[in-house]
C-alpha cells in the first residue's frame, strides 16, 4: 500500500497541537459510563403521544404507553392496557410527545468527550464517517453497555488520491492493487463501511468499488473526480463525469454542494439542477445533504469570525481550532453576499431533490469546521425546513429514512415493539415546533433512562475535551492506515 507522507512545520498550529499529546498520558474517560446513567429493569412510559414517521403523513396516537425490556421496545398500546411489573421503573409522560431517537449520519468523532452532547441532544445513532482504530473500540464499548453514547456506525479511514482535496487524515491510494489493499485491511479491522473522495483516480475507484461488493461493505462518501486539470471544471470537463458515478450502488452521496460542483459543474443552474434530481431520483441513490456545513461557513462570512464563538462553541474537540485556523480566517473575511447567494442554491437544490423523490438523510457533518456535535442536527433540520422540506419530512429523514439506509435489521426511528428503545420524551409537538426536540425532557437510550439530572451531566462532560487524547487517537489513527507525518528539524 502507498505511503502518503505529510511534511508538517514546527511552528504550525497542527504540530503544537499534535506535538503536545506525544508528551502526556491519556486523561481518564470524561464521558459516564452507561451502567451509571440506567439500570436493566424495565421502564414504562405512560400516558404520552406517539409520533410514527414511516409513513407520507404522520400517523399520531395519543395517551399510549411503551413498555422496555432490556435494550428492546416490548409492547405499545393505549395507557390502559400496560401496566408495570415489580421493579419496573415508570416515567410520567403526562401527554407529552414520544419519539425515536434521532439518526445523524454524517458525523466526524475525534474523542469520547463528545458522545455527551450527542446523547444531550437526542441524537442516539450516528455514521462516523472517518474511521479511527479508537472508534471500533469504542463502537463496542456502546454496544455492551460499558459505556455512554450513541450507537456508532463507521466508516474506515477516508480512501483518496493525492490532490488539491487530500488531507491529513485521508488513506491514500494510486493504484488498483493499492485499492484493494486498502479496502481488505479496512475489512480486516473490523471496518464495515468504505467511504471514497473527491480526487480518487478512475482505477483506484473502480478497485475500490469491485473490491467492497466482494467483501459486502457498503460505499459512500464525495463522488470520485479524478485527477484536477487545471480549467475544471468551468472550462474543463471532470475525468470522471458524475453521471459515471451516478448508478455505482453508493449507499448515499454527501453534500449538495460537492453534488453541485461535480454533478453541474458549479453551475448554479435551476432547470439543469432539477434534470440532475431526476437522475439521482431514478437511480435511487439516497442523499445527505449537510446544508448546515456550508451555512456555518456563511455565518462566519456574515459575522467577520464571531460565529466561532457562540455559545456551545466549548463543546468543539480542540483538534478542530488547530487544524481548520486558516479556513477560519479566510471566511471570516470572505464576500459574505456570495456565500449567502450560494447557500441560497444549495436550500434550492436540496428541496427540488426532495420534490423529485430523491431520499434525504439528516447528517450534520459534527466535528468538521464550527460544527457542534449534536447541536449541528438541529441546525441541520431548521435549514432543510428553511428549504421547503415539511418538519415532518425532515425529522423522517433522521429517523425512519437513515434507518431505511442502514440496513433493515438497524431496528431503529420507530417505536414500535422489538424495535430498539431509542426514545425522545419531549415538551410540545415537534411537527409545529421543531425546537423541542433540541432539549428532550429524559430519554431511553438502548433501554437506558436519562433524566433530566442526566441529560445535564452529558452537557457538562461534552465540555470536557482533552486534545492529549485526541492527538492520540488521530496519531494512532495515522499510522494504523500508512500515513508517515515527518516533521523537519
Amino acid at each position: 500500500m502507498g505511503r502518503f507522507v505529510f511534511l508538517l512545520s514546527r511552528a504550525g498550529p497542527l504540530w503544537r497541537f499534535l506535538g503536545s499529546g506525544l508528551l502526556l498520558m491519556v486523561a481518564a474517560a470524561t464521558t459516564p459510563t452507561a451502567s451509571a446513567c440506567g439500570t436493566d429493569s424495565g421502564i414504562l412510559i405512560r400516558h404520552v403521544r406517539l409520533i410514527d414517521f414511516s409513513g407520507t403523513e404522520p400517523r399520531i396516537d395519543d395517551n399510549q404507553s411503551v413498555l422496555v425490556r432490556g435494550a428492546q421496545i416490548v409492547a405499545v398500546a393505549p395507557s390502559t392496557d400496560l401496566e408495570a411489573s415489580v421493579g419496573d421503573r415508570i416515567v410520567e409522560g403526562g401527554g407529552r410527545t414520544l419519539v425515536p431517537g434521532l439518526v445523524d449520519m454524517h458525523v466526524h468523532i475525534w474523542d469520547e468527550a463528545e458522545l455527551g452532547a450527542y446523547l444531550a441532544s437526542g441524537v442516539t445513532t450516528v455514521r462516523n464517517m472517518s474511521g479511527m482504530p479508537f472508534l471500533l473500540e469504542m463502537r463496542d464499548s456502546i454496544a455492551v453497555g460499558a459505556l455512554a453514547g450513541p450507537k456508532i456506525f463507521t466508516t474506515g479511514p477516508i480512501l483518496n488520491s493525492r490532490g488539491p482535496n487530500a488531507q491529513l487524515n485521508h488513506q491514500i491510494v494510486e493504484t488498483a492493487d493499492e485499492a484493494r489493499a486498502a479496502v481488505q485491511a479496512q475489512y480486516d479491522q473490523g471496518y464495515r463501511r468504505i467511504k471514497v473522495y473527491s480526487n480518487l483516480n478512475e482505477p483506484a475507484y473502480l478497485a475500490i468499488l469491485d473490491e467492497a461488493a466482494r467483501l459486502e461493505m457498503p460505499v459512500t462518501g464525495h463522488t470520485p473526480e479524478g485527477p484536477r486539470a487545471r480549467g475544471v471544471p468551468q472550462q474543463r470537463p471532470f475525468a470522471i463525469d458524475f453521471a459515471d458515478i451516478v448508478d455505482d450502488g453508493f449507499e448515499t452521496i454527501e453534500h449538495v454542494e460537492s453534488i453541485v460542483w461535480h454533478g453541474l459543474r458549479n453551475r448554479h443552474d435551476r432547470v439543469a439542477a432539477r434534470a440532475l434530481a431526476r437522475h439521482i431520483a431514478a437511480q435511487s441513490v439516497p442523499v445527505t445533504p449537510t446544508l448546515i456545513a456550508f451555512a456555518n461557513l456563511s455565518r462566519i462570512a456574515d459575522t467577520r469570525g464571531a460565529h466561532l464563538h457562540r455559545a456551545g462553541t466549548e463543546t468543539l474537540n480542540p483538534f478542530i481550532g488547530s487544524t481548520e485556523m486558516e479556513q477560519f480566517a479566510r471566511w471570516s473575511s470572505e464576500d459574505s453576499s456570495r456565500a449567502r447567494e450560494q447557500l441560497a442554491f444549495y436550500r434550492d437544490f436540496t428541496r427540488i431533490l426532495s420534490e423529485e423523490g430523491v431520499l434525504l438523510v439528516v447528517g450534520s457533518d459534527a466535528g468538521i469546521a464550527t460544527n457542534i456535535p449534536g447541536v449541528a442536527l438541529h441546525d441541520e433540520l431548521d435549514l432543510l425546513i428553511e428549504s421547503g422540506l415539511t418538519p415532518y419530512e425532515a425529522i423522517r429523514g433522521a429517523t425512519v429514512n437513515a434507518a431505511h439506509v442502514l440496513g433493515n435489521g438497524t431496528f431503529v426511528g420507530r417505536i414500535r415493539p422489538g424495535y430498539r428503545a431509542d426514545l425522545l420524551l419531549v415538551d410540545g409537538d415537534p411537527l409545529t415546533q421543531i425546537d423541542v426536540l433540541r432539549r428532550p425532557v429524559a430519554m431511553v437510550v438502548d433501554g437506558r433512562l436519562f433524566d433530566k439530572g442526566d441529560l445535564d451531566d452529558l452537557w457538562q462532560s461534552a465540555a470536557r475535551t482533552d486534545a492529549d487524547r485526541t492527538a492520540r487517537n488521530v496519531l494512532g489513527a495515522m499510522a494504523a492506515q500508512g500515513t508517515v507525518v515527518e516533521v523537519p528539524n
